[in-house]
């Protein structure tokens, strides 16, 4: 299901900034209201927008629905920090790095909701992933590194087993009773 949701969401945001011709910040606005819109319905149906709470299908849809939209506005930005912004992708993957630093310093440091900060920062792994992504495939001119895309996804693969060994919640062995 979440290659489905990012898949169409790279699709969609395709579609409106190139096809429609919105272009990647009116794109970008318009699939940003309708996030909000999203997870304002769902808080004004079921109380919460929080992930914890997904308990029954009617919650599933929203929660599916608002992983579409955020996979389709994390495509909008991150095309437009890459290519409109004239960062390119090692600027941009470096913009979104940084936002998704300041949304963990908030996580630990201030009282700001969690789910607010989940949603912020779920919309903005999807541009860092793909200029990250980018950084990696695209030809040196183009200011990437130019290692393949096989390449990129074995070193990105290594990164991400490394990470699950590194992080990886172990459960407490039970302690022997004298």
């Amino acid at each position: 299901m979440i290659l489905s949701t990012t898949t169409v969401g790279t699709t969609i945001s395709d579609y409106l900034d190139r096809t429609a011709g919105l272009g990647y910040v009116a794109g970008s606005a318009l699939i940003g209201i309708v996030l909000v819109c999203v997870l304002a319905m769902w808080r004004s149906t079921t109380g919460s927008i929080s992930v914890s709470t997904i308990t029954n299908p009617k919650v599933e849809v929203f929660y599916w629905t608002a992983i579409l939209v955020s996979n389709t506005l994390g495509t909008a930005l991150g095309d437009f920090m890459a290519d409109s912004s004239g960062l390119g992708f090692g600027g941009a993957a470096l913009v979104f790095a940084a936002l998704l630093a300041l949304i963990a310093l908030a996580y630990f440091f201030t009282g700001i909701s969690r789910t607010a900060l989940f949603w912020s920062a779920f919309v903005l792994t999807r541009p860092l992933g793909a200029t990250l992504g980018d950084v990696l495939t695209k030809p040196m001119d183009h200011g990437g590194l130019n290692l393949g895309r096989l390449e990129s996804s074995l070193v990105i693969t290594v990164f991400l087993v490394a990470a699950i060994l590194l992080t990886s919640q172990r459960a407490e062995q039970p302690t022997k009773s004298a």
